[in-house]
């Protein structure tokens, strides 16, 4: 998958420089929810993993090896209405992308993942109930670098509806466009830089969210079983029918960069570089991750220095309506 490099430091520097240490959960913590597809019961365990372990599932109901799936952009089976992961086995778990927001904001690079059933539990419908599991648990710092993907160059999918790029930068920033038309979401977009708690500050309590039509569609195909108004965001023409209203006033936009993130973690490490994504699903993240990997100039790995957490913040977030070359379909 692309080559190995190493960053050059520029001459003159003052020594080596110090990296940042991958990390871990300190013990491990459970928890237990609805599913939203399926409406199963289901129990959910994080437990800490070892040193370039990265991020697995483990289903208990399955014995045998085929219980475990990585976390990887090239394990996703299915991208309709959640990222959902599967391994040569046929054992998939759904619904990942709120769990895996939660590990990329809190900086965990090795976890293993227990559930029970075929999905991840929706909880409120964001990441917070993970953050505060994973905050919970402690965080401890490993003895090995934190091994970082870095962007090289633009890369863009496009459909002529949803677009997503990816183009280099320090840090990882993620900006968003929306546009409906209900009154209630209307358009919205976000540009946020994570790091220094950004992600559970501006991002993580954001839910997901759909319209009371769909919500009947869904579960007249056997989805959404789980869904209520404790755990989504429900649109009824030009009203919000949730009894406590939104959480911000931009919620709806900054829920889409809440799954952005989340899906992009399935890169299997951090990215550094600058996301934008137009109308963006999770079909067209994974989409934009496998650009991203066919193209062996286009990224490398490296280890996340301690200048750069400093260094990042303050930038300017690359925007960018439309990447200016490199734009492929999105066929996934």
């Amino acid at each position: 998958m692309g080559n190995m490099r190493k960053h050059r430091y520029p001459a003159g520097g003052r020594g080596k420089i110090k990296t940042v240490a991958q990390r871990t959960l300190k013990q491990p913590i459970n928890c237990s929810g609805i599913a939203l597809h399926s409406g199963l019961d289901v129990k959910m365990t994080i437990r800490p993993s070892e040193v370039d372990s990265g991020i697995v599932f483990r289903r208990t109901d399955i014995t045998g090896g085929g219980a475990l799936i990585p976390a990887r952009w090239d394990q996703v089976t299915d991208t309709r209405m959640c990222s959902t992961l599967g391994n040569p086995e046929g054992v998939t778990i759904a619904t990942v992308e709120h769990m895996m927001a939660a590990l990329a904001g809190l900086e965990i690079d090795n976890a293993v993942i227990e559930v029970n059933g075929p999905e991840v539990p929706i909880m409120d419908g964001s990441a917070a109930p993970f953050v505060f599991l994973i905050e919970c648990a402690g965080v401890v710092a490993q003895d090995r670098p934190r091994r970082v993907i870095r962007v090289l160059k633009p890369i863009a999918v496009d459909d002529g509806d949803r677009y997503a790029s990816l183009a280099p930068g320090n840090g990882f920033s993620v900006s968003f466009d929306i546009d409906f038309d209900s009154a209630a979401v209307s358009r919205q977009r976000i540009s946020v830089e994570l790091g220094n708690g950004a992600f559970k500050r501006d991002l993580a309590r954001a839910r997901t969210f759909g319209f009371l039509h769909e919500v009947e569609e869904l579960r007249a195909s056997g989805l959404a079983r789980g869904g209520s108004l404790d755990n989504a965001v429900v649109i009824s023409g030009d009203k919000v029918l949730n009894e406590g209203g939104l959480r911000y006033d931009d919620e709806f936009v900054r829920h889409k960069a809440l799954d952005a993130v989340g899906d992009l973690y399935l890169a299997g490490a951090p990215l550094r570089g600058h996301f934008y994504g137009q109308r963006s699903g999770h079909g067209t993240n994974n989409a934009l991750l496998r650009a991203l990997f066919a193209d062996a100039e286009a990224w490398c790995y490296d280890e996340l220095r301690s200048d750069e957490i400093e260094a990042s913040v303050g930038l300017d977030i690359w925007t960018g309506d439309r990447a200016p070359t490199g734009a492929i379909p999105a066929t996934a």
